[in-house]
């Protein structure tokens, strides 16, 4: 791998550079395993909010107020970026936001429903900008040629964060419960050490990435003008037709992604019956399949084309809802839980590279807040809509997962659209 490292990388970056870059998506996947996947998630629904018939809605409104915080200040954040060489520095703030708010979501006690929402807020606001801002460095490391493979890279060394952070969890919840704990004493203590393990795994990431981008001075009016050039460029689209168009597309199918990671504890649990033990193990096990899914599917879109991967990791959703939605038996679950891990990978790692290989140069970091933009509207739309049909449907999560599927439909539709080659001409001319 050493060798072909060197071929997919710009002039002068260096190889433990890649590396500081992959580990913060190593870093803060502990945040969105736990937090918003494995265990935090379930518990809120269970023990916080009682089990309440509004509970997963509740739970889907908290994130969906910091996803839209995220899309207000996504754009400006990155445009500032550009402008004043600041990608580490507020990647820096962002990293210490989210773990202060992990620490602090260890005190919402059951019934203190507000606090706890306000704490989930916070603290995924930090982690989203943070996402934002780790992934607008990728076009300044990688060659065009080579952005799915260390986009891969990254995505794949996440996953393997996330079932570290998930490894220790499990056995603290072990040692709690053959003490005769309950969710009630080990929670506090899994969100100290999800904390702790980010803290500790960022700093490789501030230690050896290099800023590139060179800071100019302030300018008078600065936030108006960066929420100009974000209209500028939602107006001119079609001068990235086909960029604009993907970035439609992935509203529509990240819904449905979206609403599997924020929800997907909740479903095993609520749907299948799982305990808390059984769920982390399942999240385990996915974090597996993920991590070969973003490493494959890294190398194996530069061969087949960003689009082709896009569109085979869609139908593998569309699989895994069909699976979701009629297990009755565990194994079956089991089944559509690693088909979920695949395709996460692989579309997560596809999708951020597609947004890279179809952006001007002088504007990447810009377009890859309108990126965020997409995927957070996207958080916004689909675990609400989940929340909302199980509140509506008197608690069928099985309902509320079929229609996920329409999302992953609409998707397909939008991506088959993307002209790629007439897409990257467009950038490219006006790098």
């Amino acid at each position: 791998m050493a060798a072909s490292k060197a071929g997919a990388l710009n002039p002068g970056v260096k190889k433990r550079e890649v590396w500081a870059w992959a580990m913060y998506d190593f870093a803060n996947s502990g945040y969105t395993t736990v937090i918003i996947t494995a265990l935090y998630n379930a518990f809120f629904v269970a023990v916080i909010a009682g089990n309440a018939p509004w509970a997963s809605f509740a739970w889907s409104a908290a994130l969906a107020v910091s996803y839209a915080a995220i899309m207000l200040t996504g754009p400006l954040l990155g445009a500032y970026a550009d402008q004043h060489g600041a990608k580490k520095k507020l990647l820096l703030l962002s990293t210490i936001g989210c773990i202060a708010g992990t620490v602090l979501l260890a005190w919402a006690a059951p019934g203190q429903v507000a606090l706890a929402m306000a704490l989930v807020a916070l603290s995924n606001f930090f982690f989203g900008t943070g996402e934002n801002l780790i992934a607008a460095f990728l076009p300044e490391l990688a060659r065009g040629r080579a952005l799915g493979k260390v986009s891969g890279w990254g995505w794949g060394l996440g996953y393997v964060g996330g079932l570290l952070v998930l490894a220790v969890a499990l056995g603290y919840v072990d040692h709690v419960q053959a003490g005769g704990g309950s969710a009630v004493d080990f929670v506090p203590g899994v969100l100290f050490i999800t904390a702790a393990l980010f803290a500790l795994s960022a700093l490789p990431t501030f230690l050896f990435l290099k800023e590139r981008a060179q800071p100019g001075p302030l300018a008078a009016g600065f936030a108006r003008e960066a929420f100009r050039q974000v209209g500028d460029s939602l107006r001119h689209a079609r001068r990235y037709n086909d960029l604009f168009r993907f970035l439609v597309c992935i509203v529509f199918y990240q819904a449905g992604i979206q609403a599997v990671i924020a929800l997907a504890a909740i479903y095993a649990q609520q749907a299948m019956g799982f305990d808390t033990r059984q769920t982390i193990q399942l999240i385990l096990l996915v974090n597996v399949t993920a991590a070969i899914g973003a490493l494959v599917f890294g190398y194996v879109q530069d061969r087949i084309g960003h689009k082709r991967a896009v569109g085979i990791t869609l139908l593998g959703w569309l699989a895994m809802v069909a699976l979701a939605y009629t297990a009755v038996e565990p194994s079956r679950f089991w089944l559509a839980a690693n088909l979920a891990g695949l395709c996460l990978g692989a579309s997560q790692s596809a999708g951020r590279a597609f947004i890279g290989y179809l952006s001007p140069a002088a504007r990447r970091a810009e377009f890859f807040g309108l990126w965020g933009l997409a995927v957070k509207l996207s958080s916004i739309l689909g675990p609400m809509t989940y929340g909302a049909a199980v509140w509506a449907s008197g608690g069928d999560h099985r309902l509320a997962m079929l229609f996920t599927g329409a999302y992953f439909l609409v998707g397909l539709a939008v991506l088959l659209g993307v002209d790629v080659q007439r897409g990257r001409r467009a950038a490219l001319r006006r790098a």
